[in-house]
């Protein structure tokens, strides 16, 4: 898991746990990704209703 986060993004658990900003940067994105999915998955959700 420890790999993932370094891959996602930049930085092990250690280094997320001990800087708020760094932090915040994730969290940040991780949100942002999540909402570009969430409108991905409505955006194909009325495709197929149509």
């Amino acid at each position: 898991m420890e790999k993932a986060m370094q891959q996602s993004h930049g930085m092990g658990y250690k280094e997320y746990g001990r800087k708020l900003d760094k932090r915040m940067a994730v969290e940040k994105r991780r949100n942002k990704d999540y909402e570009k999915c969430k409108h991905l998955v409505a955006e194909l959700d009325s495709q197929l209703h149509t």
